[in-house]
């Protein structure tokens, strides 16, 4: 299975479309070097790529790709816990103002699946 169809799940086509629709080489490069290449390497899990990536995505403020990062960290195994104090770690050295947000994101993101994940981890 490829690195997109694991985070992406059912969301895999539009997503492609969307990026695609901003630029068919960027898209290519996000695709091939990004997910196939980085993403795919031996040596770190995807969910612990993941909630990398959650960090990273706080950090810069980017919240539509950290909603895509989020789902991605559930779907790939991170559970809500887990995820959670990805987010509460980032307030130390990224601000409070931008975990609260990132909460507020992952609530949301919660919501739209429906059941809550469970909180163990």
């Amino acid at each position: 299975m490829s690195v997109r169809k694991a985070l992406w799940g059912e969301k895999q086509e539009a997503i492609e479309e969307s990026l695609k629709a901003a630029d068919e080489d960027l898209f290519r490069y996000i695709r091939d070097f990004a997910y196939e290449e980085v993403l795919a390497r031996p040596g770190l899990d995807l969910k612990t790529r993941e909630l990398l990536a959650i960090t990273a995505l706080i950090a810069l403020g980017s919240p539509k790709e950290l909603a895509t990062h989020l789902e991605g960290a559930l779907r790939v195994g991170a559970t809500e816990r887990e995820v959670r104090e990805t987010i509460l770690q980032s307030a130390l050295f990224l601000g409070f103002p931008r975990a609260l947000a990132a909460m507020r994101m992952l609530e949301k993101v919660l919501r739209s699946h429906g059941a809550p994940h469970p909180r163990e981890g």
